[in-house]
């Protein structure tokens, strides 16, 4: 009964620990071999933020969205999105900002929520990143044979066999563009930078194109998609809005930016405007090219495989292929280098923190990059990449996305109102704090009340330095208890709006009761005062998340949405990673 006890609250205390925000990698073994090099500037993040966002499936994702769910609207489809995705892009600036450490969100996790979470957090990360890098790499060699003349146009060693007898395609293309990335990343830091800025720009400049040669095409012939008598919203407001929900994953990338924060020169002011800049950039690329493309050819009669290269065939302009394919490519190796970056630096910080082997921690004293982190999950992407079709797993690249989205935004508000220690005390000098206050208090008995009100004022200070006020802990407890009640309501709001399998009526109920809960708990987080050791807590003078509590509320309501909803979108994301020639596979 008491030891089980007291292993259940053991238990507990390690779920629930968390590390601390200030912890010097260098000073914690005596050399400087676990320092990364602070060599990343606003441009270089602008650069790894834009790259991984804007993958390939931007060229295939206007058509199918525009012909089944939002019509001409599309163009606010993807304006609803990027407010959505700009509300966790808020999140991550602050936490970014006041935890300018390796590892992203799993390091966050770990600093205001605990151990357990932050592994679970971390691990779906490393799978995200892993799946999501090869489905990138798959999609070289069908483009690169596009861009060449054909199906068989690539060399034997390049293209993809099939192994006789067990029904595996390899794809060797695939595992050399993975080999590639890796050893560019095992290079530097600011050189995988500048190269990421080089093809990230190629990228733009080709969607720049299909902007300005569409606009020309469109006024010098007319709007046609625009000129419909089903107007704007063919499929009404709620389609908008599907449309919405399927193009937000078109956004993802941009964490790419804050798991490079121990490599920024200054990540209180550069890591805000990566990842502003980045959506901003993204935001307004994919309006206009999506403008653009439901004006030229109406929704209905837009092609789901190649829709931008068949409405520019429309015109006569079959060329536009080609420039179209590069684009795809640069997309592709962009997106690939922004998969494989972050998780070696998660893999680094979760061997910090011991919760893998240290080997992983190794920083390289030349290069000054974790080559063993690199060399490790590239090898691991690679093999994924050459032996297996990774389509069927794109769902847990989703995963991993709101999962990490969702964590960050209750951070956001744990630091708010609820902020741990910065510099936490270990467990052994904590107990002999407890002890000694015990001992001075025992004591304290045997003396007079003067002597007894002399000797109880220093544990009298210590236990207010340690717990604060009553009125401290009272807001504290309340400002817990409302967060959790935000989840809890969150989870049954939008799984009661989703599910089929319970009568119309008691889905109501769960709706309202769902949104009356999360509504009472942002109510209450509004009302009290937030914490004043927040204003303190980290690094201080960066970025600050504004309209808090509500933002992160709406971030974790739609990210818990998304992630209820993940069977109906998973296939979605992955076209944000697939690319032209797998089109009718999945559409």
């Amino acid at each position: 009964g008491a030891s089980g006890g007291t292993h259940a609250i053991e238990f507990l205390r390690t779920t629930l620990r968390r590390k601390q925000v200030d912890y010097d990698h260098g000073n914690s073994i005596g050399t400087e071999r676990f320092h990364l090099a602070r060599a990343l500037t606003a441009s270089h993040l602008v650069a790894i933020g834009v790259g991984a966002a804007i993958g390939s499936g931007v060229y295939i994702l206007v058509g199918t969205v525009a012909r089944e769910h939002s019509g001409p609207a599309l163009t606010i489809s993807f304006l609803v999105a990027g407010i959505a995705a700009a509300l966790s892009g808020l999140c991550y600036a602050e936490l970014s900002c006041r935890c300018p450490s390796a590892g992203s969100a799993y390091h966050y996790t770990y600093v205001c929520i605990g151990e357990v979470v932050a592994w679970l957090i971390g691990w779906a990360l490393m799978l995200e990143y892993t799946i999501g890098g090869s489905a990138v790499a798959r999609g070289m060699a069908p483009n690169l044979a596009l861009l060449f003349g054909g199906p068989d146009s690539l060399p034997s060693f390049l293209s993809r066999q099939t192994i006789p007898g067990f029904d595996i395609v390899v794809d060797p293309c695939a595992a050399l563009l993975v080999i590639v990335v890796t050893a560019l990343l095992c290079a530097g830091i600011k050189e995988s930078a500048v190269v990421q800025g080089v093809v990230t720009l190629m990228n733009v400049c080709a969607l720049v194109f299909i902007i300005a040669i569409g606009g020309y095409l469109g006024f010098k012939n007319g709007w046609k998609g625009y000129e419909l008598s089903t107007g704007y919203f063919p499929y009404g407001v709620s389609g908008m809005l599907a449309g919405a929900s399927t193009v937000f994953f078109a956004y993802t990338g941009f964490d790419s930016v804050t798991s490079t924060a121990e490599e920024v020169k200054n990540p209180q002011t550069d890591l805000p405007i990566g990842v502003g800049l980045s959506l901003s950039i993204c935001c307004s690329l994919y309006m206009m090219v999506s403008a653009v493309f439901v004006g030229l050819v109406p929704y209905y009669e837009t092609n789901p495989d190649t829709p931008i290269s068949s409405a520019f065939a429309s015109y006569g302009m079959k060329w536009a292929a080609y420039i179209i394919t590069i684009g795809t490519c640069t997309a592709l190796c962009s997106s690939l280098l922004g998969s494989l970056l972050p998780q070696s630096r998660i893999l680094m910080a979760m061997a910090r923190d011991g919760l893998v082997p240290s080997f992983f921690s190794d920083v390289d004293g030349r290069t000054r990059v974790p080559v063993k982190s690199t060399v490790v999950t590239g090898s691991l992407a690679s093999v994924l990449a050459f032996f297996m079709d990774v389509d069927q797993l794109s769902g847990m690249v989703s995963l991993g996305t709101l999962l990490a989205f969702t964590t960050v935004a209750v951070c956001v508000l744990i630091l708010r109102y609820v902020p741990p220690d910065e510099v936490p005390l270990s467990p052994s000098f904590r107990e002999a704090i407890d002890l000694v206050s015990s001992r001075r208090a025992t004591s304290s008995r045997a003396f007079s009340s003067e002597e007894a009100t002399s000797e109880d004022s220093r544990p009298l200070l210590l236990f207010e330095l340690r717990t604060g006020t009553v009125n401290k802990e009272k807001r504290r407890k309340i400002a817990t208890w409302a967060i959790a009640f935000i989840v809890t309501g969150v989870v049954v709001l939008t799984s009661a709006s989703s599910s089929t399998l319970v009568s119309t009526t008691l889905r109501t109920v769960m709706c309202g009761v769902g949104g009356a809960v999360v509504l009472s708990g942002s109510i209450s987080l509004s009302c009290i005062e937030q914490d004043e050791a927040s204003r303190n807590f980290g690094h201080k003078g960066g970025f600050v998340c504004p309209f808090v509590p509500f933002f992160p509320v709406a971030c974790i309501l739609i990210n818990v949405y998304l992630l209820v909803n993940l069977r109906l979108v998973s296939y979605y994301k992955h076209s944000h990673v697939t690319f032209v020639h797998f089109g009718p596979y999945f559409f």
